[in-house]
């Protein structure tokens, strides 16, 4: 789902004009993106935009049906046909659109789904429009049939991982359900989740799941969105041919506006298994998208919350020191909004004392208000954020269809824009009397076990649904069983897939390069599409030039370079940047210091004068170090009671050991963190950042003199340096795998982590065992490690794995979260995967590899951040501009051979790292089944 406020910025620029007209500026000044909408007799709405800028085209399908459709004691169906979509129809076969993704070079067969629409997505080199069109018709109407009990049943499976997941095996999981079952009453549509309930998974029937097809995914409920390069009178032809025939459905009418109405304050607290803060969500209901009065919510959430001198930040974070942050946003949908305020304290903070602070804020800002100042700073933002949403055909896609389908226009636009460029400090205050000021709320104390007393008081225990997990308790399934059915009848043979189109030329951008006076390298690609500059300046070192006594130093200066400069305070500073619509960020990664800016082009001079002062004239303030040490520590002890970040920090210490800066959290420890001093910091700075070893990349519209033209005075004023990155000891394989175990106690899931060290990405075999591990699982739903973990046994929502490193080191991993009771199972698996590929890697498989491996380089320069990610390969790594034609070749080269050696050489499972991080005290005896000696518990 696109966030609220890129619905809201497209309102800047996107209007409709006639589908003839190029994407660019109109003479009304206005940035376009023309379309074109046309409606099937069966109800289908189709909306065309053309962008020729890349050889790729974006299809949507969007089905105006989310959980709000759904009936009491049946919710998560919507989500349910999410998944069940891809799998299989009946002209596509097995696997679906997945197993065609591979194939034609897609960027991932993908989907969501909200409350109130479900939508199925995929970008695909431009000679495979015909084939995307056949298989989203397949889906909707050749789809249904295909669906077996077994089918379901291991669905539910995955959904019900993915519920684990997402939501219960995670800190604060819990939280959205308390809030909307007290907000919205019981036959309230948003009063579930959209992932549903456990119970209501497991109840659903092969008859219930065609009922809800066959009410909801009809074409009169349905957008289809095409945006990309096309000819668009082939494309009508093509969605005529292959949708014109599927049968219109039952009137689909609206759904009334049915707002939150609360009579009294509801309070309610939960003790989280996971949580280790305790954090206080106070929830007001407020009006639906669209609403005029949205857009002045949106600017108040935002004033009020975000940036030094927000109210809630001055009086909670600066003044009583009570949090790290806050977080308050407005969320609206098609029936109903909320504004949300979530504050997650510092260990040990009585929520009472918060909301103390809460309601000090709110007296803060009744007497100021908003100035005029204020509601510019925040509409700049937007602005910049509107630009960056248009920046792929996709997300124009996913506007078009927005408006389309909620707006009941896809032009929609020029109103949208005439409501928030009318926002005034009068709708700010009139928004906040009318809808939180003395109005009753929820409010949610979520606090960690045993600290009961740190929720609010008044507060009732919430009413919250904890799974049970019992080894050997699950159903048994066959997924692979074919269905019996009769065809759907069709005018036409439909089960011959379309032939490609005229194949795409794939033309890396022109690059150019230049190396300035203080040894900065500038590598830059000039790209107009929209009216903004992305850059970042990298020095190399970041967390490698720290001490093993002191990790963190890097992070922590990092975050206080842009707390003020020499002339301006944070809040100064904070202004100056928004003012100009621009982001510039500082942060330090295991391998590189960064800043990284993105600003509208206009703009570019100014924000480079900015980011010169902020590397060249800290301000040294003490004060915010000690807000940023409190911060740090606060997110070390979240990340202590998070799963997946236990598994990360684990992982990094077994493969690199105690005597490598590598193994330790990048944010520091709980020990270095209050040991680092302002001089500590100051030293880094002066030894180790240095123009001598740095690299600045750009893309934007701008040409090369305009953008290095504004970086003289940093030439002038930052001085060359030698400075040598420090070298750490390259880990050495495990010479025999061994099984370590983390305990979690009641986790619903255990995290998988299995590896060992790599080739660098310099070594010769980097990128062709990338190519190798395609099939393995770098394929997505094309690997075997998802066809078998996720779509045979139903064990996980998702498993990946890869090759990953830098210049020093490299490294393998498999990474995956499984239900708590098959972890030993899912391990096996793996293994027997892992032992099994270099035999059984087949011919087929090598030419799904070559198709998608260079199918796919029609995406690979699409976006602003696909162009920065090759400058920075670029400047990294030495590559030239053509370094995607040489992979080319690369792939085209591979031969099953040449994958035998290279799987034999480095996927010995005898040979890894094995890491759960899990319910020790059920599922740790049961790892040493694996046959890799006795586990060895970690803590």
């Amino acid at each position: 789902m696109l966030p609220r406020f890129i619905a809201l910025l497209l309102l800047f620029s996107l209007f409709a004009c006639n589908a003839d007209q190029s994407n660019t500026s109109t003479t009304t000044g206005k940035f376009s993106v023309p379309y074109e909408k046309f409606e099937l007799d069966n109800g289908l709405d189709v909306v065309l935009h053309v962008d020729k800028s890349d050889p790729v085209v974006a299809v949507a399908l969007t089905a105006h049906v989310g959980s709000a459709r759904e009936k009491e004691g049946r919710t998560g169906f919507a989500h349910l046909f999410e998944h069940l979509l891809f799998l299989e129809s009946e002209n596509l076969g097995k696997g679906g659109l997945d197993a065609m993704s591979a194939r034609i070079g897609g960027s991932g067969a993908n989907g969501s789904t909200n409350r109130d629409r479900t939508n199925y997505f995929q970008t695909v080199p431009k000679d495979a429009l015909e084939k995307m069109i056949w298989a989203e018709a397949d889906k909707l109407g050749w789809f249904i049939n295909t669906v077996t009990e077994p089918v379901l049943a291991k669905e539910k499976q995955v959904v019900k991982n993915e519920k684990r997941q997402s939501y219960d095996n995670r800190p604060y999981g819990h939280n959205s359900y308390v809030i909307d079952k007290a907000l919205y009453p019981n036959d309230h549509p948003y009063n579930w989740q959209v992932i549903g309930s456990l119970e209501d998974l497991d109840n659903a029937t092969l008859a219930d799941v065609k009922e809800f097809f066959r009410r909801w995914y009809v074409p009169n409920n349905v957008t289809l969105t095409i945006a990309g390069d096309f000819d668009p009178a082939q494309a009508r032809t093509w969605v005529e041919k292959y949708f014109g025939e599927i049968s219109a459905g039952e009137e689909v009418k609206n759904m009334a506006v049915r707002r939150g109405q609360l009579s009294e304050t509801v309070k309610l607290y939960h003790e989280d298994n996971f949580a280790r803060l305790p954090q206080l969500t106070m929830v007001w209901p407020t009006v639906e998208q669209y609403s005029e009065d949205a857009y002045a919510l949106d600017v108040l959430t935002d004033f009020l919350a975000y940036g030094k001198e927000a109210p809630f930040n001055t009086v909670l974070v600066d003044e009583k020191k009570l949090a790290p942050n806050v977080r308050m946003f407005n969320s609206t949908s098609e029936l109903a909004g909320e504004a949300q305020l979530t504050i997650r304290a510092f260990p040990g903070t009585s929520l009472d004392s918060v909301m103390a602070g809460v309601e000090a804020a709110f007296a803060r800002f009744e007497t100021n208000g908003i100035s005029d100042t204020d509601l510019n700073r925040i509409k700049a933002g937007q602005e910049t954020r509107f630009y960056n949403g248009l920046s792929s055909v996709l997300g124009k896609g996913f506007q078009l269809a927005q408006y389309n389908m909620f707006a009941g226009d896809p032009g929609y636009v020029e109103k949208d824009i005439d409501n928030i460029l009318s926002v005034s400090a009068a709708d700010v205050k009139r928004v906040y009397e009318t809808y939180i000021k003395g109005r009753p709320f929820v409010a949610t104390s979520f606090v960690p076990k045993g600290e009961k007393a740190l929720a609010l008081s008044g507060s009732e225990k919430a009413e919250v649904v904890e799974e049970k997990i019992e080894t050997g308790a699950e159903e048994e399934f066959d997924a692979s069983v074919a269905a019996e059915y009769e065809p759907t009848p069709s005018t036409f043979d439909r089960s011959s897939e379309p032939p490609y189109g005229e194949a795409p030329e794939i033309t890396p951008p022109t690059v150019w390069q230049t190396t300035l006076d203080n040894g900065i390298g500038v590598y830059g690609i000039e790209n107009g599409e929209v009216p903004l500059v992305n850059f970042n300046l990298t020095i190399p070192g970041g967390q490698l030039q720290e001490s093993l006594e002191k990790p963190g130093v890097a992070n922590m200066l990092a975050e206080l370079m842009t707390k003020g400069t020499k002339n301006k305070t944070t809040a100064e500073l904070e202004a100056a940047i928004q003012q100009l619509g621009a982001r510039i960020n500082v942060y330090s990664s295991t391998e590189s210091f960064v800043i990284y800016g993105n600003t509208l082009a206009r703009n570019y001079p100014a924000t480079m004068a900015l980011l010169t002062e902020i590397l060249l004239e800290p301000r040294w303030d003490a004060e915010e170090l000690e807000t940023i040490r409190r911060e740090t520590l606060s997110d070390l002890e979240q990340e202590a009671a998070s799963p997946n970040a236990i598994a990360s920090a684990e992982w990094n210490k077994l493969l690199y050991g105690d005597d490598n800066i590598r193994a330790y959290n990048e944010l520091g420890t709980p020990t270095s963190i209050p040991a680092i001093t302002m001089d500590d910091l100051k030293s880094y700075y002066s030894n180790y950042l240095s123009p001598s070893i740095a690299k600045m990349n750009v893309v934007g519209a701008l040409d090369q003199s305009a953008v290095t033209a504004p970086l003289d005075k940093l030439v002038e004023a930052w001085p060359a340096k030698e400075v040598t990155v420090k070298q750490w000891p390259v880990p050495a394989p495990p010479a025999t795998a061994k099984v370590y175990f983390y305990d979690v106690p009641g986790a619903k899931q255990s995290v998988l982590r299995i590896g060992k060290p790599a080739p660098t990405v310099a070594d010769a075999d980097y990128y062709p065992a990338t190519v190798m591990n395609y099939i393995l699982g770098g394929g997505g739903f094309a690997s075997r490690l998802t066809q078998e973990l996720r779509e045979s046994k139903g064990y996980t929502y998702g498993i990946r794995s890869g090759f990953s490193g830098s210049k020093e080191v490299g490294e393998f991993q498999i990474g995956s979260g499984v239900r708590s009771n098959v972890t030993l199972e899912s391990a096996q698996a793996v293994k027997e995967i892992l032992e099994d590929y270099p035999a059984t890697f087949s011919e087929k498989d090598l030419e799904t590899t070559r198709s998608f491996l260079t199918k796919s380089n029609a995406r690979a320069f699409e976006t602003a951040g696909a162009k920065l990610n090759m400058l920075g390969n670029m400047s990294e790594y030495g590559w030239d501009a053509n370094y995607v034609k040489d992979r080319e070749a690369i792939v085209r080269g591979m031969s099953q051979k040449k994958i035998k050696q290279l799987a034999e050489q480095y996927l010995k499972p005898g040979e890894m790292i094995w890491l759960i991080v899990g319910d020790a005290k059920t599922q740790l005896p049961r790892m040493k089944e694996l046959g890799y000696g006795e586990p060895v518990r970690l803590n």
